[in-house]
């Protein structure tokens, strides 16, 4: 599976962007999909998943402000993010996995794909 990640950019605080994540190369079928992020000199954080079966689940700092959602027949998954602010700002990777449970898909290391990264900077 391949995954590209796109959507990232720079945005004022409180304002909104959203991510894409493309699958490619086999089937997706019963793959969970997650995102997670990375600042300068922090580990990589989660921040939101979807199982196959529809399942969401996110991190605290961002409940109620982002979205995942995911479009089966495109193979797409979408992390909608709304009023931003600048402690978001970080590099996000969506990543993906076949038969993702629920146990897994908070630790990025659970994860089989990755995709490539896209900035996002929030201005204060």
């Amino acid at each position: 599976v391949q995954l590209q990640a796109s959507g990232g950019g720079l945005v004022q605080a409180g304002g909104s962007l959203t991510l894409s994540c493309a699958a490619s190369g086999r089937t997706f079928n019963n793959y969970g999909v997650g995102w997670f992020r990375q600042a300068p000199g922090k580990e990589r954080e989660f921040v939101a998943a979807v199982r196959w079966s529809g399942n969401a689940a996110y991190a605290d700092s961002v409940k109620g402000r982002f979205t995942i959602s995911r479009d089966k027949a495109k193979s797409t998954v979408t992390l909608r993010m709304v009023s931003l602010k600048p402690e978001d700002t970080a590099v996000y990777y969506c990543a993906a996995k076949a038969g993702l449970i629920l146990s897994a898909q908070y630790d990025y290391r659970n994860y089989d794909y990755w995709g490539q990264g896209t900035q996002v900077t929030v201005s204060s």
